[in-house]
């Protein structure tokens, strides 16, 4: 919160003013959001009154109240509360109780109560609420008990020569203030607030700047001052977390006597570095970083990963705060977190719990750097932290959108495009076009993840005016921030079927399912088998041997490398077949549909990669084999029934049904790498393909084989050993 330190006559002046009011018979209160915060407009209520702080009771607390307490903070309006003392346990009075609000009062005080100190609640019971993040247009907030401000917005203002510049890093700092956009004088102007402004906007660091510029334009211009200068100590997240310093002299000619308004320049994260185009020529694609993010839907989100021992595994939520999240933002070339996720909200990792108890000051170049407990006795996935962190403003979402569609959720892709020296929008061809593809128009949005892609869009109307084809030829690897990053044509548009009805479009949605393979099971289950060729006539129609099987008579016998498959769906919705029952394939030899026709690859590669055997497994019936507890199974393939995995639910594939191996008849004794992957052709969206893969170290001396050293991911050898030094020297001691 912004402190506003007054002269001491008008603090003397709001004191009488209190005084007045309570001799009327008046309730002069005020409200703050404080305690464990993970949002910086989140937080428990607590209220002034009597010259100290307390807390309000949670009963009979109702989203009416939530309502009124954030308008009375300048917010537009609460979007949620909570009871039970989420946000930690307050100190001193419990002012209120009983709390019944219409949700238009204008402050808290109005509401009828049991009567301030009147309660025979404990702090337990203490109630938060969780605020919108607009602030009320015009909205001053000042407080004559605590000297405390809050802006409406602050933005930084680009001069005439940076304006073209995506994203916008330098500019002049302005704050909205009743109304209007003022700034700020830069006498007692530090490093560190550049840094906390420079975060909110999206950027990891702050840098010099050039004043000659920005001097002449101060000369030739009228300046409205902001009354304050500003006190922050660089580990806010927002600005909001600052303190005000020392009022100006608003009478002096100029106010700021010795100063100029204040200009900000931000270092932005490579992946974001200025262009005067609105895209990028191709993605960036990091190094291989000590702290990931995975199971966000939009740029900048995810569930925090870190690596140790070459094994990733998960943080714990325990003591997860702000500070600690930022710290990730600004390691993965983001600016400040804007929230810190807890209770696997953005979906639960697989492995171990690398970090628990974690304590970060807001200064560490790492997450590995902040100090932590190593033991995560008693965390499990339920508990893994994510965060949320401010992205620069790419302008992204201007050059694209949904038409047609049945919601804003949904249609056919438009995008803008630069023609003959002027901007027009068009379409996407939609040959080639995909669920890959359309994740990174869904991310592109700010609308998470697709759920569909659609090559066909006749169904939807949109702009008629942009109906012609401007983009073809569209590869994406799904890792691209904006389509124009992806692989495409160019200038040179190549459509045969053309626009219109073959058009591309999009379903998102804001969750998705994340299949993960048991790596332990295929490991502990892998044995040979030798079967005769008549008893393998189904499996044949359905090219489950390999080609060599064709030219063979019933009485030869393949050699089968034969496992069980366990695979969860660790993700935020169901996973459901791409297709609906109207279309799926029914075999009649095997007796059952086949709801998607290639579920998973199984290969047998030579260690420099080469195929030298390889298998796959419809999905002749995805059900909910079994399932977390507290979950219900909500798939089931009998009679023809709905097909999927719920979440939290795993579908296990027995080693000794059809098809459930890979033919290793023509292979020669040696050294191999056992590979599975789950959705190879990307049919059904995922929240995360990284781990849809699993790999094994597998030795055939041509009658046995041993497979070890499974892992998932593909990516890391299994020798490979990453140790990161805060593992070992930043453990927090338990006694």
């Amino acid at each position: 919160m912004l402190a506003r330190r007054q002269t001491a006559h008008r603090s003397s002046s709001g004191e009488i003013w209190r005084k007045l009011l309570l001799l009327c018979g008046l309730f002069f209160v005020q409200l703050r959001l404080a305690g464990e915060k993970r949002k910086h407009y989140e937080g428990r209520v607590e209220v002034y009154y009597g010259g100290e702080w307390g807390t309000v009771c949670d009963d009979d607390f109702s989203i009416y109240a939530a309502h009124v307490v954030c308008r009375e903070l300048g917010y537009l309006e609460a979007v949620a509360w909570h009871p039970s003392s989420k946000y930690g346990r307050g100190e001193g009075k419990i002012w209120l109780d009983n709390v019944h609000c219409t949700g238009r009062e204008e402050s808290l005080a109005q509401c009828p109560t049991n009567g301030f100190g009147v309660s025979d609640c404990r702090h337990t019971e203490d109630v938060g609420v969780v605020c919108s993040q607009k602030r009320i247009p015009g909205f001053k907030f000042v407080s004559a008990l605590t000297n405390q401000v809050e802006v409406e917005d602050v933005r930084i203002r680009a001069i005439y020569s940076q304006r073209k510049r995506v994203p916008v890093t330098e500019g002049f700092l302005e704050v909205k203030d009743g109304g209007k956009w003022r700034q700020i004088c830069d006498e007692e102007w530090t490093q560190m607030n550049a840094r906390v402004v420079c975060g909110m906007y999206g950027f990891p660091g702050e840098k010099g700047y050039n004043s000659r510029p920005y001097k002449l334009l101060t000369r030739r211009r009228k300046i409205s001052y902001f009354g304050y200068s500003v006190n922050c100590t660089g580990n806010e997240a927002d600005l909001s977390g600052c303190r005000m310093g020392r009022a100006l002299e608003m009478k002096a000619n100029p106010p700021c006597m010795k100063g100029m308004p204040v200009v900000v320049s931000c270092v932005p994260g490579r992946a974001f570095a200025p262009s005067h185009s609105a895209g990028y020529s191709k993605a960036y694609r990091p190094e291989q970083p000590l702290v990931r993010l995975r199971g966000g839907g939009n740029i900048g989100e995810g569930r925090v990963e870190v690596l140790k021992n070459g094994e990733w595994g998960t943080v714990c939520d325990d003591n997860w705060d702000l500070q600690s999240a930022t710290v990730v933002c600004r390691e993965l070339g983001y600016g400040s977190a804007k929230e810190a996720l807890s209770g696997g909200r953005l979906g639960q990792g697989m492995g171990p719990v690398h970090m628990n108890e974690v304590q970060c000051s807001g200064f560490e170049k790492s997450l590995t750097e902040c100090r932590f407990n190593h033991e995560a006795l008693g965390c499990s996935h339920e508990e893994d932290a994510a965060v949320k962190c401010n992205v620069p403003a790419m302008g992204f979402q201007n050059r694209l959108r949904l038409s047609g569609g049945r919601n804003p959720y949904e249609g056919r892709v438009e995008v803008l495009v630069d023609r003959n020296g002027s901007t027009v929008w068009g379409t996407v061809c939609s040959e080639s076009w995909g669920v890959m593809e359309a994740m990174v128009v869904c991310r592109q949005l700010g609308m998470g993840f697709a759920s569909h892609a659609f090559q066909e869009t006749w169904y939807w109307q949109g702009d008629a005016s942009a109906d012609d084809v401007v983009m073809s030829g569209v590869r994406c690897s799904g890792t691209e921030m904006s389509l124009p990053q992806c692989l495409h044509h160019g200038k040179h548009i190549s459509c045969p079927k053309g626009g219109g009805r073959f058009a591309a479009g999009v379903s998102c949605t804001e969750t998705a399912p994340d299949l993960v393979l048991n790596a332990q099971l295929v490991e502990q289950t892998t044995y040979l088998e030798d079967r005769p060729m008549y008893a393998l006539q189904c499996a044949h129609e359905e090219n489950c041997l390999s080609s060599t099987a064709n030219a063979r008579d019933s009485s030869s016998y393949r050699r089968l490398l034969r496992f069980s498959s366990q695979i969860h769906n660790n993700g935020q919705s169901d996973f459901r077949p791409k297709s609906g029952h109207h279309s799926w394939i029914w075999h009649e030899c095997h007796r059952h549909y086949h709801s998607m026709e290639v579920f998973t690859h199984y290969d047998l590669m030579s260690l420099n990669g080469t195929k030298v055997a390889e298998g796959h497994k419809a999905s002749f019936c995805l059900e909910d084999t079994e399932c977390d507890e507290g979950i219900e199974k909500r798939y089931a393939c009998a009679n023809f029934g709905a097909q999927g995995i719920t979440v939290g639910c795993s579908d296990t594939y027995r080693h000794d049904i059809d098809c459930q191996w890979i033919d290793i008849t023509d292979v020669k004794p040696g050294d191999y790498i056992f590979q599975v992957v789950i959705n190879p052709n990307y049919e059904v969206a995922e929240s995360d393909y990284t781990n849809n893969v699993m790999k094994c170290k597998c030795r055939y001396d041509g009658s046995r084989i041993w497979t070890y050293n499974c892992h998932i991911g593909g990516s890391l050898s299994s020798d490979t050993i990453d140790t990161f030094p805060g593992l070992m020297t930043n453990q927090l001691s338990y006694r």
